[in-house]
């Protein structure tokens, strides 16, 4: 059987599932805290700022800036073998979120600490798409 149909796929959890839902429509949707206003990412139940249960769901805009980023020229696990080399990065969103993701669409020589990116979106499996970034 081919490696590349083995990729571990995320497993949407209650929590979670409105992240996942955005990103089959085409949005980034992330929690806000009602009670501090603090952007909360990952999914949670609890404000990781104040402990409030008071977290409701937003569009945002998807669109932010580099924060840091490696180059994995081996593969990080087997299953990601035919993805080398891979371009891994966190990503801080207009929000203040910081987020590990993909970067796509982009040569290796123009990745630039700072430089401006925005979401774009891969259908994986007719449950998940995930997120990735590139050059805005």
């Amino acid at each position: 059987m081919d490696v590349e149909l083995l990729k571990p796929l995320p497993v949407p959890t209650p929590v979670s599932l409105p992240f996942w839902e955005g990103l089959a429509e085409g949005k980034v949707r992330l929690q806000k805290c009602d009670a501090c206003r603090t952007w909360v990412f990952y999914p949670r139940s609890r404000c990781s700022c104040c402990l409030s249960d008071q977290l409701r769901w937003r569009d945002v805009s998807g669109r932010g800036t580099l924060y840091t980023f490696t180059i994995a020229r081996q593969p990080t696990s087997p299953h990601f073998a035919s993805d080398t080399p891979q371009l891994l990065a966190v990503v801080e969103l207009e929000e203040g979120v910081r987020l590990t993701t993909n970067l796509v669409h982009v040569a290796e020589a123009d990745i630039r600490v700072g430089m401006r990116v925005k979401a774009c979106f891969e259908r994986v499996s007719p449950d998940i798409t995930l997120l990735k970034f590139q050059p805005a």
